[in-house]
């Protein structure tokens, strides 16, 4: 915090630093000593309780007065902000949430909470870039258009429900979505990443044709199998009625369909049937969209002078409001 006219804030410490000094040496000179009490009696003296509380409002006074002579002296708070001098990439994530995704075979997680969490841990990596998620079931949507606002993705991504775009795979629907969104894009780089657990089984678009053309829109594609085959214990609630199922789900789809959707895309194809793989298909993807980024910082100016005022105000107001309504003292 700084003070654009310091020098009213000085000038109110001097004037306060010197007044209350002199007021308190030259009290007797300047106080008309009158003893209250009965004739020949003992005069009448203040209670110690309410000697501490004049004392406080004092002293409360003083303080109101000093914020006053802060508030002439225009204080503002000064704060650096980490700006970006060049565009990063547009990354959209498009995210299978079919009711398969809760299978637990990611070291005890499911399928979609492990992706989930690696989808945070890339932007969170990459500030710069503007990250979107597109998520499909039997239907397909745009979630989070590409931004740098990470914090709307996460948002988003832990309001997610699996299978509330129905029970289904619309592969090709879905990257038809994200391929849409990134070919108005002028970032430097363009990626959709695709994660998924099965093949395409719904919506009015093939995967192959919808990959295809991404390479003529300069967009990038990874494809990401996640899970293994055989009987997989799962746990899954349906958002719409409520009801939880647990037990094995059988697990049974092909690598080499998945494979080709990244072969017509003339993107790159990752098997994640473990966490651990499944983390190594993330940081390879985080090493090949790599962009050269340049950041500077810039001071932002917020006034608090209007703060002060208030602030100063507010003490001597109540201050008077204590002498006055409480204590009966008119000055």
């Amino acid at each position: 915090m700084t003070f654009d006219r310091p020098f009213l804030l000085i000038a109110g410490f001097i004037v306060f630093g010197l007044t209350f000094p002199l007021m308190y040496l030259f009290k007797d000179a300047l106080t008309l000593r009158t003893p209250l009490g009965p004739p020949g009696g003992p005069s009448f003296k203040t209670g110690g309780g309410l000697a501490v509380l004049l004392k406080m409002l004092r002293g409360a006074e003083l303080v109101g007065f000093l914020i006053l002579f802060a508030a002439a002296a225009e204080p503002l708070l000064l704060t650096s902000q980490k700006v970006w001098l060049s565009r990063g990439a547009d990354i959209i994530f498009t995210m299978d949430i079919s009711p398969s995704m809760a299978c637990l075979d990611m070291n005890g997680k499911s399928r979609f909470d492990a992706a989930r969490k690696l989808v945070k841990d890339f932007a969170e990596r990459r500030p710069w870039d503007a990250i979107g998620l597109v998520c499909l079931g039997r239907d397909a949507a745009l979630f989070v258009p590409p931004t740098v606002d990470h914090s709307t993705l996460f948002a988003k991504l832990d309001a997610l429900r699996l299978g509330e775009l129905g029970d289904g795979t619309a592969l090709g629907l879905g990257l038809a979505i994200a391929g849409l969104h990134l070919s108005h894009s002028t970032a430097p780089r363009k990626a959709v990443v695709l994660i998924t657990d099965g093949e395409n089984n719904a919506g009015a678009v093939h995967p192959g044709t919808a990959a295809s053309l991404l390479p003529a829109e300069g967009v990038s594609l990874w494809v990401i199998a996640v899970g293994s085959s055989g009987q997989i214990p799962i746990d899954y609630t349906d958002p719409f009625t409520k009801i939880r199922r647990t037990g094995f789900f059988e697990s049974r789809f092909s690598p080499e369909n998945i494979r080709s959707i990244a072969a017509a895309g003339a993107g790159s194809y990752f098997g994640a049937p473990s966490s651990d793989m499944l983390v190594d298909a993330f940081m390879e993807i985080d090493r090949g969209e790599m962009t050269i980024t340049r950041s500077g910082f810039t001071t932002k100016t917020e006034p608090l002078y209007g703060f002060f005022l208030l602030t100063g105000l507010f003490i001597l107001l109540f201050v008077r409001f204590i002498r006055r309504f409480i204590m009966g003292i008119f000055l």
